[in-house]
């Protein structure tokens, strides 16, 4: 594929490039093998040779979004339930949820398909996912997702402890013996696909401290560990469950991860909201990247998350949706809400009287934003090499972004262009324009994506 037109990324975070009228082409399998100016003597000599797709004036391409933080099940009631204290909200809301399709795999499939249709549509091709606990229920979600075209790591839910007696594995040997199973099953699913079509990958799943013992803890911790699977949970994050864990342990849950060798550089954690700047450094050192999830924490924690401190830590960070605490599936949202709860922190620490650390303030920007949900997100996630940019090697997973139609000098969806003096003649991609999208763009600007170079939308 030959495609000629503006790029955007962020390769660093807290930088934007701007790479405009480039050529991208990508080799056979979907990785990027020539990306340079269009007018340099390779790209001069590809354009002689290859079928070439031209973007529009108007438009750009920019890497797809990941989302590292989503009940899949949840999907079901999206938009309900949030007037209730995170406990009571599991009780009330998720289990059941999770429950019902564990029992109806056609409603199962329904939900599924149609979650990954409004993933596509909202620009995420790459999606951690909490499921429910049952293993057959977990791998029509995994077939949604790789008939879709989508990045995915599916977790079957691991817990030998519930409020909801129906809904719990009866030991922890009965659930450590699932996760296992469900592993394999998994990864057999697509074991037949060329290599670098098989975007589905199972993750060991232990819910939350309060619904595993410690036993079934350690069991997972050295399953990953043999297997090298993935591992993802939720930590740190309400003060009824952090309450909960230090009555129950006598300790908080991240040294209960800890000890169960599931804080690992294969791990994410979701939330993280009460962890210290000093147990983020602790965090750093593991190798484990946390799920921040704006939006779901102005509903369910009574702390905002530290991002900024995680960054200097040297934590890997990326953005969560976590529907359906999270109301909104969109990652431009989570985006959005992030720089927003990172402001009121800056603020308050100036009313406070208190001095930044090395002149930077608490509050993060657009631009390191969208590094968080495209490259910040594949690094913390562990995508293959280079996702998240447009460089050699890399991926082809992008977007295509319109933001103003040049046949009419109007604006695409919710944006406005005018003819002001300081206006070129000439159709230029512009930073600001780019901002301006990352404000107020919405799923009218995307026109297309890809993932692993095939067009999914």
């Amino acid at each position: 594929m030959l495609i000629r037109g503006d790029f955007v990324h962020t390769p660093t975070i807290g930088s934007v490039e701007v790479s405009r009228d480039h050529l991208l082409h990508t080799n056979e399998t979907g990785y990027i093998d020539h990306f340079a100016p269009a007018i340099e003597p390779s790209s001069q000599k590809l354009l002689a040779e290859g079928d070439l797709v031209v973007l529009q004036a108007g438009s750009f391409l920019v890497p797809t979004f990941c989302d590292l933080h989503l009940h899949a099940p949840q999907f079901l009631y999206q938009g309900t339930g949030l007037h209730l204290p995170l406990m009571e909200w599991l009780n009330e809301y998720a289990f059941k949820a999770e429950e019902g399709l564990d029992g109806n795999p056609r409603l199962a499939e329904a939900v599924y398909k149609r979650l990954a249709a409004r993933l596509k549509e909202h620009g995420t091709s790459a999606v951690l996912l909490f499921g429910t606990i049952k293993t057959e229920t977990n791998l029509i979600l995994a077939r949604a997702m790789q008939e879709a075209g989508l990045r995915a790591f599916v977790g079957k839910l691991s817990m030998d402890i519930s409020s909801r007696p129906s809904y719990v594995e009866s030991s922890a040997a009965e659930s450590q013996d699932a996760a296992r199973d469900f592993c394999d099953r998994c990864l057999n699913m697509f074991s037949s696909l060329p290599y670098h079509m098989r975007l589905v990958e199972p993750v060991l799943t232990p819910r939350f401290v309060p619904t595993c013992s410690k036993e079934l803890l350690s069991a997972l911790g050295n399953i990953s560990k043999e297997k090298g699977v993935r591992i993802q949970s939720h930590m740190a994050e309400a003060h009824d469950q952090v309450q909960h864990v230090l009555d129950e342990h006598g300790e908080e849950d991240m040294d209960v991860f800890l000890h169960s060798e599931l804080l690992t550089p294969r791990t994410v954690q979701a939330h993280c909201t009460f962890l210290s700047t000093v147990d983020l450094v602790r965090l750093a050192t593991t190798g484990t990247a946390v799920a921040h999830c704006p939006l779901s924490n102005a509903y369910f924690s009574a702390e905002p998350f530290r991002l900024r401190e995680a960054l200097a830590a040297g934590v890997r960070v990326g953005l969560g949706t976590d529907v359906a605490g999270g109301y909104s599936i969109d990652i431009m949202n989570a985006m959005r809400h992030a720089v927003a709860v990172s402001r009121m922190r800056e603020g308050a620490r100036i009313r406070r009287g208190e001095q930044a650390e090395d002149s930077t303030p608490l509050s993060v920007d657009w631009k390191e934003a969208l590094y968080l949900a495209t490259r910040g997100g594949a690094i913390a996630l562990g995508l293959p090499e280079g996702c998240g940019t447009f460089a050699v090697g890399a991926p082809f997973d992008a977007q295509y972004i319109r933001v103003f139609n040049e046949a009419t000098g109007e604006g695409v969806g919710a944006l406005d262009v005018f003819d002001t003096a300081d206006a070129p003649a000439v159709w230029r991609l512009t930073e600001e324009l780019v901002e301006k999208w990352w404000c107020l763009g919405d799923t009218r600007n995307r026109s297309g994506m890809w993932v692993q170079g095939r067009p999914v939308m």
